[in-house]
């Protein structure tokens, strides 16, 4: 009988093409690139707007609508219901040629996600990261003969984005942004939480 391979206990990661319409896309360039004046700690190259509600532009409520129903697919993966879900916190980001965002993950969240905005350089794909292991000793196969593969690989690199689409990723998954060797590139980011979230009767609830 032949042997089998089951991926235990895989980490989702949602890519949705075309998620906000041009005209969209357009107008929050417009809009926002100009307020991103808050400089990254990292990188001199990478600045932020600051922390932005939906309420705060007709521009983000249009967005909220049409991110919200892939929160609620995205979010029945991760916890097996259709819950509602609001966006907690947005910024948009803007990497000039030279800059890159070093590796991070995002608290006080759930899903988070990034909508492209502007057209990305090969080189500035976002990378995501397996979590670096403990204070224990490990050991590692590294050589040039090693094949790489989802078992054991170190890294993802996210599929070459177009401006408008969406991907939503688990709030504690690490990512990093390379340095960017082409032309301005503008993200919107997001961070969302649940309504509430519901063990055997003991309920959580999160607002804001």
């Amino acid at each position: 009988m032949a042997s089998e391979i089951h991926g235990l206990f895989a980490t989702p990661f949602m890519r949705v093409p075309g998620a906000l319409p041009p005209a969209l896309v357009a107008a929050l360039v417009a809009h926002f690139s100009a307020q991103a004046q808050q400089q990254n700690n990292g990188s001199a190259l990478l600045s932020h707007t600051s922390m932005l509600r939906p309420s705060d532009s007709p521009l983000l409520v249009d967005v909220a609508g049409l991110l919200t129903p892939q929160l609620s697919e995205f979010g029945a993966l991760l916890f097996g219901q259709r819950l509602p879900w609001a966006l907690k916190e947005m910024w948009v980001n803007v990497l000039e040629q030279g800059g890159q965002q070093a590796m991070h993950n995002h608290a006080n969240s759930f899903i988070s996600g990034v909508v492209y905005l502007t057209p990305t350089h090969p080189s500035a794909r976002t990378v995501f990261i397996k979590a670096p292991g403990g204070t224990d000793f490990s050991f590692k196969n590294d050589h040039a003969g090693v094949v790489t593969g989802p078992y054991n690989a170190d890294k993802w690199i996210s599929p070459p984005p177009e401006p408008g689409d969406l991907v939503l990723f688990p709030s504690y998954l690490m990512h990093a942004v390379p340095p960017n060797q082409g032309e301005q590139r503008i993200t919107l980011a997001f961070n969302a939480i649940p309504a509430r979230l519901d063990s055997w009767g003991y309920t959580i609830g999160f607002s804001g």
